[in-house]
């Protein structure tokens, strides 16, 4: 009874924290902490934390999905000592302290950047999945609004935690029937419980400002070895201060200076504001250092396979080939393979996995934002994490996903097929062609195209060895391996891929027009470019893999450029894509030439085979050769 007390007074304290935090920020959200209060007081507690260590490898992870509550993260992780209750306070939402308005990744005991509702569940059930899969013994602890569970994101989740019995998963639902439009009820009705048993779960319902109970729920989740639970908490918005109680209202606007003060003496705490205030003018018209949380991934990468010129062989089942010599030559490091599939492991190529490391394949059906926010996770979690899809899917469709994956500075190797016009008759739906001008937005992902299967073995054994999250991106039709002025393979055993390196396939130096290629279409760059020179006309060129790279490269590409005139080509939208990234470039480094000429995807394509949508789009040979010319 005397630590429940203690608890409770931590609540109480906490709770003037948060109020504190978010009137001198005059922004935030002031009543969501105080409805989850017990919540995380108990729960940061009860789980297996130390704030002297706070990123030992056997920890127990938290998520909390409603990221916006951060006020009440920050003020119990302060009190509980995992840094300076006092630098939360003062530095809440201010650009030169790391305490921003939505709980980040690296602040100690915050393992996972939250902002859109509804992540935080795939982020806890790939924590989960991670820890079964390598033997951990640690559990994984998700706090959530009720607003949230009306996202299908939710749903996914909440199935692919019962399909692998995670019972080393517990998901705390604050139940407050309040959100920015009124009441959760009202909003968008959601049966929460009766969903969480229709999906297996063991659910317990609890009065969630009552810690002794949430503390005996949380005992009974661990007791269950065979399926995920969730405590469904019942709370107010506001508890704990009287005029705020029930009051939405308070749902995203902080206490007025006479207010504050009224609550502050309801929970007989000081107010000691003007201490606060004066502490906050130091992190003005500043950044605050970035924090990222790395590992070393202790991978063998193998022997690359060399596919010979003598027979077409399609990208996507070099990449397949490639990860599945990963799972057999790692069966037991410290830094396991894992690939994530959405239904789709015999168009992506990653059943020849599936069928050597049974263990590690995810197979997670149609859900593909269940799959992306889970892989993310699981890839920080001391994995080689490979996630599968086609290019709509795992680029597109899933954006904001990704966006959170580098925000969060995961490990993922975000491996996409069925990328461009090379997608074929699926048609304009299925034609992914803003891949390289999608992963522009992002600023930590780096961006892969390979331009034949050699490339593709050679870039994704590469990406497993390096810590960071990685795209990379292919069509679906066999291509011929690229090969050197004497008919020899160009990417061979003595090819080193480095990323951001661009590869000169035709030497550029006496060249009068130099090509520049990506992807699928360097294969008809090079026909293109050896037709030309068999007529002594001349012209060079060169293929780029990593396109988001060549404003690192100004020094070769004046080298190679200069005063002459570029041709680029890509199996992708004209305006944002190989030609955006090389004009900018050129530009931004002053260098000359005389003229550049784009060729690309100006249209969503029509269905027709691949061959016939680059001639028809003009990205085959003979539609780059009349540009030569």
């Amino acid at each position: 009874m005397k630590r429940i007390n203690s608890l409770n007074d931590m609540a109480r304290i906490c709770r003037g924290d948060v109020l504190k935090m978010t009137s001198l920020a005059n922004s935030g959200h002031p009543g969501g902490p105080l409805s989850s209060m017990e919540m995380f007081v108990a729960v940061l507690n009860y789980a297996n934390l130390d704030p002297k260590n706070p990123w030992d490898e056997n920890r127990d992870r938290t998520v909390i999905s409603h990221g916006h509550t951060s006020a009440g993260v920050y003020s119990v992780l302060g009190r509980m000592g995992f840094f300076d209750i006092d630098e939360a306070i003062s530095g809440f939402r201010i650009s030169g302290s790391i305490f921003e308005g939505h709980v980040t990744r690296g602040i100690p005991g915050v393992e996972w950047t939250t902002g859109n509702l509804g992540q935080g569940l795939s982020t806890g059930v790939g924590f989960a999945l991670a820890a079964k899969l390598m033997g951990k013994s640690y559990h994984t602890y998700v706090l959530m609004g009720d607003a949230e569970q009306a996202k299908g994101q939710v749903a996914e989740a909440r199935r692919t935690a019962r399909k692998y019995s995670l019972s080393n998963l517990t998901v705390l639902i604050d139940y407050n029937n309040a959100q920015i439009s009124g009441r959760a009820s009202d909003v968008m009705p959601v049966n929460i419980k009766d969903e969480y048993l229709a999906d297996g779960w063991n659910v317990y319902e609890i009065d969630g400002h009552d810690i002794e109970q949430i503390n005996n729920a949380l005992d009974m989740a661990k007791e269950d070895k065979l399926t995920p639970t969730m405590i469904l908490c019942n709370t107010q918005m506001g508890h704990g201060v009287s005029f705020m109680v029930n009051e939405v209202s308070f749902h995203g606007s902080p206490l007025k200076p006479e207010q504050l003060e009224k609550a502050l003496k309801e929970l007989k705490l000081e107010n000691d504001m003007e201490k606060y205030a004066e502490m906050r003018k130091k992190y003005a018209g500043k950044k605050h250092e970035k924090i990222y949380l790395e590992f070393k991934p202790e991978i063998d990468t193998g022997k690359p396979i060399i596919y010979d010129v003598d027979k077409k062989v399609d990208n996507r089942s070099a990449l397949g080939n490639a990860i599945k010599d990963l799972g057999i030559t790692n069966p037991d490091s410290s830094t396991p393979v894992i690939v994530v599939d959405c239904d789709l492991k015999s168009s992506v190529k990653t059943d020849g996995f599936a069928n050597a490391c049974p263990e590690n394949f995810v197979q997670l059906g149609v859900a593909e934002h269940n799959a992306a926010a889970m892989s993310g996770a699981m890839s920080v979690c001391n994995t080689v994490t490979f996630f599968g899809d086609f290019g709509m899917f795992g680029i597109d469709e899933t954006y904001n996903q990704q966006r959170l994956n580098d925000i969060n500075h995961t490990n993922l190797k975000l491996v996409t097929t069925h990328v461009g016009t090379d997608t074929g008759e699926d048609g304009k739906t299925h034609h992914c062609i803003d891949y390289v001008g999608a992963m522009a937005n992002f600023y930590n992902f780096k961006t892969i195209v390979p331009a034949d299967p050699n490339q593709t073995d050679k870039a994704t054994r590469f990406s497993a060895s390096v810590f960071g999250n990685y795209l990379i991106a292919m069509g679906r039709s066999k291509l011929s391996p690229l090969t050197k002025t004497d008919g020899t393979v160009f990417f061979d055993e003595n090819y080193e891929f480095i990323y951001g390196k661009i590869d000169e396939l035709r030497n550029c130096d006496e060249a009068d027009t130099v090509i520049v290629s990506m992807g699928a279409t360097t294969e008809q760059a090079l026909k293109a470019t050896d037709e030309a020179l068999k007529t002594n006309r001349k012209v060079g060129l060169l293929n780029v893999s990593c396109p988001l790279e060549l404003k690192n490269n100004s020094e070769f590409l004046e080298l190679k450029l200069k005063d002459k005139k570029v041709i680029t080509v890509e199996d992708h939208n004209v305006n944002t894509g190989l030609g955006a990234q090389l004009s900018s470039a050129i530009l931004e480094n002053g260098i000359p030439i005389k003229k550049i000429i784009k060729l690309g995807i100006a249209e969503y394509a029509v269905s027709s085979d691949k061959n016939s949508l680059f001639s028809l789009y003009g990205i085959d040979s003979a539609n780059i050769l009349k540009n030569i010319d």
